[in-house]
């Protein structure tokens, strides 16, 4: 019998699994490979300063000092390189902003965050950024699919990865845990992202699945900052850049559409001052929550099945922290963040 038997290998599956195997557990890990998984289409910036009114993301004072160590420390282990600290530049879009920001920055909450307020233009040769803007530091971008492939890897040559789609009708309740075909464990946790919005044991859970489409171009930019306002533009080396991305609701597919293009095109205008050459256009679909915060915990009747989902559009940030918090919860029963725990929900189930 192993440990736990981790359904998915996103971003939530992967951190999970590995903070599991590297404290001692036997974990097996089920996931079918697709090219449109939501981990596979991100662009994996972490990023402390978000929104149209530029605040601090959501726990950025936990997330962040815990980011960069957690993330050396797994390509140290797997011995490739997939965690990229770039700074992130964000234009002001009036005097009104970049005022305000000169009077946030002598108080020093954003110390840890901001290397520059630049009261002119940093990138004039790039940007129209004519009011200057805000230069971020403890910033960067993680190569998803390279440390997903990486760490699949040492998962198959450890017989714990098994590339197969999971049928929950495989799966049975034990007086010991779970059996799904050939395997025993003491737990299941779901990490399927968007799968688990049909799912018979949490679909009952307010996931907002949102579509994603991010393009790659070609441009005239030797820039080593990601720029960020409107629309990000992240440079990937040789002059290419990845550039997104889009949020709707509506129509949950992964085909590419032209609104999608001409709109990220549109943006891209007017952050960007040089015409740029599509290069490749794709989608994905994110696996965002009602209250856009993890899921974390046990299922309601059955204490055996667990999810670790809903990371949305700030995984690389979020894993890391609220990984070793459900670590936590399922070895050793420490109580999982109020704000991330499907407790919060437990009433939709019983409803």
């Amino acid at each position: 019998m192993i440990d736990f038997l981790i359904v998915g290998q996103g971003i939530a599956g992967t951190i999970l699994s590995y903070i599991l195997t590297d404290r001692g557990y036997r974990v097996m890990v089920i996931d079918k490979q697709t090219p449109h998984s939501s981990s596979r289409v991100a662009a994996g910036i972490y990023n402390p300063v978000t929104g149209r009114v530029m605040k601090k993301t959501w726990l950025a004072d936990t997330l962040f000092h815990r980011l960069v160590p957690f993330y050396r420390k797994m390509e140290a282990d797997l011995k490739v390189d997939f965690l990229n600290e770039l700074p992130i530049y964000r234009p002001f879009i009036s005097m009104e902003e970049q005022n305000d920001w000169v009077g946030k920055s002598a108080e020093g909450d954003f110390d840890s965050y901001v290397e520059k307020v630049a009261v002119e233009a940093m990138f004039p040769d790039d940007l129209n950024d004519h009011y200057g803007g805000l230069l971020l530091k403890n910033s960067g971008y993680l190569d998803i699919p390279l440390m997903l492939d990486a760490w699949r890897q040492k998962l198959t040559a450890a017989g714990s990865y098994r590339n197969e789609a999971f049928t929950e009708e495989s799966m049975e309740l034990t007086d010991e845990g779970i059996s799904y075909k050939d395997i025993k464990a003491k737990k299941v946790i779901f990490c399927q992202g968007n799968g688990a919005v049909d799912s018979r044991y949490f679909g009952w859970l307010p996931f907002r699945p949102v579509k994603g489409e991010v393009l790659t171009v070609s441009a005239p930019s030797d820039a080593e900052v990601i720029y960020n306002r409107g629309v990000f533009m992240l440079p990937k080396g040789g002059g290419t850049f990845r550039v997104g991305a889009t949020y709707n609701w509506r129509i949950l597919d992964t085909e590419p559409t032209d609104e999608a293009r001409e709109e990220l095109l549109d943006r891209l205008k007017q952050l960007y001052s040089h015409p740029v050459t599509v290069e490749n256009h794709i989608a994905g679909i994110r696996p965002a929550t009602k209250d856009r915060k993890p899921f974390a915990g046990v299922h309601p009747e059955y204490k055996a099945v667990a999810v670790f989902n809903g990371l949305g559009t700030k995984g690389v940030s979020l894993a890391p922290h609220f990984g070793e918090q459900m670590a936590d919860f399922l070895c050793s029963g420490t109580e999982l963040s109020p704000e991330v725990n499907i407790t919060r929900f437990y009433s939709l189930y019983f409803h």
